[in-house]
């Protein structure tokens, strides 16, 4: 079924790293850093995992009830963030929509896949929307089966300057994947996570400002197996965890006379509530919080442009680490005229986040090494860039500068061959970025280019490989194509080019060409009703998205849905 990392796949502007199909497992990178490094944002607040990153994008909300996400980076990422060092997935909160959608779906590997949608608006604006959704299939390798389900309840009360939600949740996931997180494809690991979450947000605005804050529960109980041929329950080397977080948050702008005051903020409290494995470390349950104020000016110049002039602070707080304070810098040229905008911009961003359970508690030896001197990871970024916005297409480019300091790393040690390791590791990134959209009456077309480069420094730690850090495109590039016919049909097309810096544990190609075709047919005499056929990994490309793990294999679906 749909989940929010189905959306990111082909986004030229982040990198969905995923074990198997997408919505099994998939970590999201932005700009070269790592899967800790991006957050998720739901309203007003981030909704994170304290256990481990590789959480983060299960967010188990129906795409539905959310709008498109937007992807915050630099001074924005540093607003908008909460313990995400280089950027955040931020999704709004749909407005519920009267009526109701059936999906039915099957594909290859026995894949089948059904999705149920209802709302219901009153005449005094308030909503209630139901959803419910389920997926398995054998997986397209050996040991690769899935079965999901998901059920989301939606309750809005919506008038003219405020929207509140309240957005009930509960995800179980189980999916198995070999190597998946080992890299040993000849270990076939599974994943069983079932995940409760309780959100409540509301939106206000006013003549010259908005104020959004939120709260939320967050439960999730895991059990991992590196071998689900062995059965354990209880004792080290289950792998079983569950984790609560509690957290509240709010985003805001006013202005006052020529200064716009943006802010934003969250505290959270997290607490490793059980685990058979991560016994290792100084504490199990902490306290955190940031805060952003970046007020802003614009100035008028005399041919009509506006230079816009930002600077601020982010205070970030834990009571089991260090403190920081972090300075954010940025100005940008606004230069409009008949045909559209163009925006030049230059900016400086400061920002932190502390590392998970998993690196700070996991035993010192074994699978999975962790260390408990783990500390606040920093990242400091320049960037530059010139976009342009006009009626039919849209361009940005982008040169950034970024200096990643006690960044948490997985590594590998030919010394210690099955274990991987949690280090810190200092990292400069140079990087490109160019991002295009093109829009005729029945043609898009969105490409994009990343560059990247990394000078890495692990002091005397003993690294031969990493599995995060250093793994990475240096060349990708994206392109989508949708193609809209005899008024009822609509070809998609996403493809991918990489070309991977080389890494030692890799088997096979560092360059793959990925792509995904799908053909969506909308009825025009059956109202309501509409198809689509979809050929996913159509080059049958066997590249390693982490090094060791088996890739998933051409998978080919079709679907039926009726909407109401």
């Amino acid at each position: 079924y749909a989940s929010p990392a189905t959306t990111l796949r082909f986004d030229p502007l982040t990198e969905l790293q995923s074990r198997g199909l997408a919505e099994g497992q998939s970590d999201v990178t932005v700009r070269g850093g790592v899967f800790e490094n991006t957050g998720f944002k739901l309203g007003a607040v981030t909704v994170m995992d304290p256990q481990t990153g590789h959480y983060v994008a299960g967010l188990p909300v129906d795409p539905a009830l959310m709008s498109k996400p937007a992807i915050y980076k630099g001074i924005d990422g540093a607003i908008e963030g909460f313990n995400s060092a280089i950027a955040t997935v931020a999704y709004g909160i749909g407005q519920v929509q009267a009526g109701g959608s059936l999906n039915v779906g099957f594909g290859s590997d026995s894949l089948n896949y059904q999705s149920l949608r209802l709302g219901h608006v009153s005449n005094d604006g308030v909503g209630v929307a139901f959803s419910a959704a389920r997926s398995e299939g054998d997986g397209s390798v050996p040991f690769g089966d899935h079965e999901f389900s998901r059920l989301n309840v939606h309750l809005q009360a919506v008038s003219d300057e405020v929207q509140s939600d309240i957005i009930v949740s509960y995800q179980d996931k189980f999916y198995g994947w070999p190597g998946a997180y080992t890299g040993f494809a000849t270990l076939p690991e599974i994943d069983d996570t079932q995940t409760t979450l309780v959100l409540a947000n509301q939106h206000r605005e006013w003549d010259g400002g908005w104020f959004e804050y939120g709260g939320f529960y967050r439960n999730l109980v895991d059990d991992y197996d590196f071998d689900r041929r062995t059965t354990e329950s209880g004792t080290p080397g289950s792998f079983e965890h569950e984790t609560n977080v509690v957290a509240i948050g709010f985003q805001g702008s006013q202005q006052l006379r020529r200064v716009n005051w943006r802010y934003g903020g969250q505290v959270t409290k997290d607490e490793l509530v059980r685990s058979t494995d991560l016994t290792n470390g100084f504490f199990t349950d902490r306290t955190y919080a940031t805060l952003s104020v970046v007020p802003s000016v614009d100035t008028e110049l005399a041919s009509g442009n506006t230079v816009t002039w930002r600077a601020g602070v982010t205070a970030d707080y834990s009571n089991r680490d260090s403190n920081a304070i972090l300075p954010m810098l940025g100005v940008s040229l606004n230069q409009s005229d008949a045909a559209g905008t163009t925006v030049w911009s230059f900016e400086y961003a400061s920002t932190s986040q502390l590392p998970g359970y998993t690196a700070l508690n996991s035993q010192p030896n074994g699978l999975f090494g962790g260390n408990p001197l783990l500390g606040r990871e920093k990242a400091k970024q320049l960037s530059a860039s010139i976009s342009r916005d006009a009626l039919e297409w849209q361009a940005r480019v982008t040169l950034f500068a970024r200096k990643d300091d006690d960044l948490v790393d997985w590594t590998y040690a030919t010394g210690a061959p099955f274990a991987r390791q949690a280090n810190p590791v200092d990292i400069d990134v140079i990087g490109f970025e160019a991002f295009m959209t093109r829009h005729w009456d029945s043609i898009d077309v969105a490409a994009g280019y990343t560059l990247l480069d990394k000078d890495s420094d692990y002091g005397s730690a003993p690294v031969d490989a990493s599995f995060y850090a250093l793994n990475f495109a240096r060349h990708r590039a994206t392109l989508a194509f949708q193609y809209r016919f005899m008024n009822q049909f609509e070809l998609r097309l996403d493809t991918e080019y990489r070309r991977q810096e080389e890494n030692p544990l890799r088997t096979g190609d560092d360059t793959t060409f990925l792509a995904s075709v799908s053909l969506v047919w909308n009825g025009a005499e059956a109202r309501g009703l509409s198809a689509m056929l979809v050929a996913d990994n159509l080059t049958d490309s066997e590249f390693q998205t982490f090094p060791g793990t088996p890739a998933a294999g051409r998978q080919v679906s079709a679907s039926v849905t009726y909407n109401w």
